[in-house]
C-alpha cells in the first residue's frame, strides 16, 4: 500500500469515526458516544450536519438496489413476512424527507402566533360500532381505522380527495375510497401500524393478538400470520428497518417481538414494582434508537432501543393521572404527550424537562392523543366537552384554532398525515371523516 492509500485510509476512518459519534450524541446516545469517542480519539462535540450518517447510509441503500435488483438482502423486512417483496403501487421505501428543526426549548417565542389554514371535512366511512383508532401509511398515500366492531378499513388518500373534490358520482356510481376491508379479530382493536418497506398492516386488540395483513393482495380478508400475547394489546409499532415491532399492553412492560422468529423479549433490567400499569401508547423514534411510552401510572418512560432497557422515567408526567399518548418529534429531541389532566405537554428527551404546554381543552375521559401536523408547527388534540377540534402554535403555545369536528360526541381519535396538511377523526358515533386543507 502506497503512502497517499494509508493517508486516504486513515483520514476516511476518522471521517467514519466522526459521523458515528455525532450520530449517537445527536440521537441522546451519549453513553454510547462517548464510548466511541474515547476508544478512536474522536471530539465528542466534532460538528456534523444533522442526520448525516442516516442519509450516506440511505443513499447506499438506493445505489445497492440499483445495481443488485433481484438481491433478496437489499429489500429490508419483506421476505421474512411472507409477502414475497410485493409493495403496493408507490408504496415501499421512503426517500429522505427534508424537515425544519423546530427549538421548542427556547423562550424566543412569544409574538403572533402562526394561522392554522382553514379546512374542509367529510364523511369518508362508517363502521358498524366506535371507531377507536388510525393510522396513516409512512408515505401518507394510504390511511387505516379500526373499530369495536373488530373490522379494519383502509382508504386510499388520492380516492378521499377526488370525492372531497366533486360530486363523487360517474358511470359506475359513487367513488369508494374503501380499498380493502380486514375481519380477523374477535374483540376490539385498539392500535394499527404500517410496516415501513412493504405491503403490510398490523393491528393490536383486545384479544391479545397482534395480526399481520396484506392489503397488496385484493382478496385477502384475513391475516397470514398472527402474533399471540398473554395481555390485551394496547399499541403497537413497527421499529424503522421493519424487522422487530413494538406491543405496549395491560402487562407494564413494553413487548418486544423479533419479526423474523416472532421471539418476544422483555427488559431484563426492569425489576416487578418499578413499572406499574398498561401501557396506553408505545412509539418508535424515527431512527430506532429509542422508544417511549405512555402508562396509566402517570409516567412517560424512554426506552434503549438496542438493549431495551428503561433510560429515564418522567414521573407525574400529567399530575398523577393517565398518560394517554406520547410521540416524538421527527428531529427525535421531544416528546409531545397527552393526559387525562387536560393538557398536552412537550418534554426535551435529553434532560426529561417540560419545555411547552397547551391548555384550553378537556380530554379526561377517553384515551385520545395529541399530535403534530406534518411541518410540527402546530399540535392537534381534542375538546370532549365541546366536540371540537382544538389546534395550537406548537412555538407559542397559543391556541391557533377551534372548531367543530362534526361528529355526534367527541371524536375519540385524530391522527394527522405526514406528508400534507390533512388529518382524519373518528369516534363513539362510528363515523370517519377526513379533513383537508381549503385551497
Amino acid at each position: 500500500m502506497s503512502v497517499e492509500q494509508a493517508l486516504h485510509e486513515a483520514q476516511l476512518q476518522r471521517q467514519v469515526n466522526a459521523l458515528i459519534v455525532a450520530h449517537l450524541r445527536d440521537h441522546n446516545l451519549l453513553q454510547a458516544a462517548n464510548a466511541v469517542a474515547n476508544a478512536t480519539m474522536t471530539p465528542l462535540n466534532v460538528e456534523v450536519p444533522s442526520n448525516k450518517l442516516m442519509d450516506l447510509v440511505l443513499k447506499g441503500f438506493s445505489v445497492d438496489r440499483d445495481e443488485n435488483p433481484w438481491n433478496a438482502n437489499a429489500t429490508i423486512g419483506m421476505d421474512i413476512l411472507g409477502v414475497g417483496g410485493t409493495t403496493y403501487v408507490g408504496y415501499g421505501p421512503l426517500q429522505s424527507i427534508p424537515h425544519k428543526s423546530w427549538d421548542f426549548s427556547s423562550t424566543k417565542t412569544k409574538g403572533h402566533s402562526k394561522i392554522f389554514p382553514k379546512h374542509d371535512t367529510r364523511h369518508i366511512s362508517e363502521h358498524k360500532n366506535a371507531a377507536r383508532c388510525a393510522r396513516f401509511s409512512p408515505d401518507g398515500r394510504l390511511v387505516a381505522t379500526g373499530s369495536a366492531d373488530t373490522s379494519i378499513k383502509l382508504f386510499e388518500v388520492d380516492k378521499v380527495r377526488q370525492m372531497m373534490m366533486t360530486d363523487a358520482v360517474g358511470r359506475d356510481g359513487p367513488l369508494r375510497p374503501v380499498i380493502r376491508t380486514f375481519y380477523d379479530h374477535v374483540q376490539a382493536i385498539n392500535d394499527l401500524d404500517f410496516h415501513p418497506q412493504s405491503s403490510v398492516l398490523i393491528s393490536g386488540a383486545k384479544d391479545r393478538t397482534i395480526k399481520f395483513f396484506d392489503f397488496a393482495k385484493t382478496t385477502a380478508k384475513r391475516a397470514f400470520r398472527v402474533i399471540q400475547d398473554t395481555h390485551n394489546v394496547r399499541s403497537v409499532s413497527f421499529h424503522p428497518c421493519g424487522d422487530f415491532l413494538l406491543a405496549g399492553t395491560d402487562h407494564p412492560t413494553p413487548h418486544l417481538y423479533d419479526v423474523n422468529t416472532f421471539q418476544c423479549y422483555l427488559s431484563s433490567t426492569v425489576q416487578d414494582g418499578q413499572v406499574e400499569g398498561a401501557i396506553n401508547q408505545i412509539r418508535y423514534a424515527s431512527n430506532g434508537g429509542i422508544y417511549v411510552t405512555a402508562s396509566k401510572d402517570g409516567c412517560i418512560r424512554i426506552w434503549d432501543g438496542v438493549s431495551a432497557s428503561c433510560v429515564h422515567v418522567i414521573e407525574q408526567a400529567h399530575s398523577s393521572l393517565e398518560v394517554t399518548s406520547a410521540n416524538f418529534t421527527k428531529d427525535q429531541r421531544y416528546i409531545l404527550s397527552c393526559g387525562k389532566d387536560s393538557m398536552v405537554r412537550l418534554w426535551d428527551v435529553g434532560s426529561g424537562q417540560q419545555v411547552k404546554q397547551y391548555g384550553g381543552s378537556q380530554h379526561d375521559q377517553m384515551r385520545c392523543q395529541a399530535v403534530f401536523n406534518h411541518t410540527e408547527e402546530f399540535v392537534l388534540c381534542i375538546d370532549e366537552s365541546t366536540s371540537e377540534v382544538v389546534v395550537w402554535d406548537a412555538l407559542t403555545g397559543e391556541i391557533a384554532s377551534r372548531f367543530l369536528s362534526n361528529h355526534s360526541g367527541a371524536p375519540r381519535w385524530l391522527e394527522h398525515s405526514p406528508s400534507e396538511s390533512a388529518f382524519i377523526t373518528c369516534g363513539n358515533d362510528r363515523s370517519v371523516r377526513f379533513w383537508r386543507e381549503t385551497f
